[in-house]
């Protein structure tokens, strides 16, 4: 997630009657008239706020013959408030050593080192792709570090690359966007900053 993305979601969450739609939406998915309703607001100002959210990925919507339906994109909205906190405090908590540094970095070399020797091939090819959270990171994140900062993916671009590691690229790229490796808009597909990306370290 570029850091437009994350001034984007914080900018939605810059209005008292946008935060009261999100806190409805948390007990379930809602219609837009029913969102007015609870709200005391018209309809029309509903279509106006959702149209912030869904820009900032807050919410999702489904179309059911003529109704609208709205309910919250849970993973966004605590990845980016995650993704905020980790970038602005990330550089200050790096920058302390303590005694146990050293090992710990060791520790996680050797953990990296394990998914690689267990996952991918000699020539580089992914075997499969992880179930449990934590190994999946660790690959995502070192197929991704072959990409270039800065440049602009067209999608089949991004498959392509992907298909060089494994055959099923519309998941691997799914997993790219989930977890912050990369940025998507209008089908172009950019490198996130490794600050924002998901770190496999703070899981067990």
């Amino acid at each position: 997630m570029q850091l437009d993305k994350l001034v984007t979601y914080h900018k939605a969450l810059a209005d008292p009657t946008r935060i009261r739609m999100l806190i409805l939406l948390s007990e379930g998915e809602l219609n837009g008239q029913a969102l007015a309703q609870r709200l005391s607001v018209t309809p029309a100002t509903i279509t106006h706020h959702a149209s912030k959210l869904r820009a900032a990925s807050l919410i999702r919507e489904r179309r059911d013959k003529n109704t609208i339906y709205f309910s919250l994109d849970d993973y966004f909205i605590r990845a980016s408030g995650m993704a905020t906190a980790e970038l602005i405090y990330r550089r200050g908590a790096d920058g302390k050593a303590d005694e146990g540094d050293a090992s710990i970095q060791q520790q996680r070399e050797k953990t990296r080192a394990s998914v690689h020797k267990s996952f991918f091939t000699a020539d580089g090819r992914l075997k499969s792709i992880p179930a449990q959270l934590k190994k999946k990171l660790i690959v995502l994140e070192e197929m991704v570090r072959h990409l270039e900062p800065g440049r602009r993916y067209e999608e089949k671009e991004i498959n392509a690359f992907i298909k060089t590691y494994h055959d099923d690229f519309a998941t691997l790229r799914r997993e790219f966007i989930m977890h912050q490796y990369m940025f998507r808009e209008d089908n172009v597909y950019e490198l996130n900053p490794p600050e924002l990306w998901a770190r496999w370290e703070t899981l067990k």
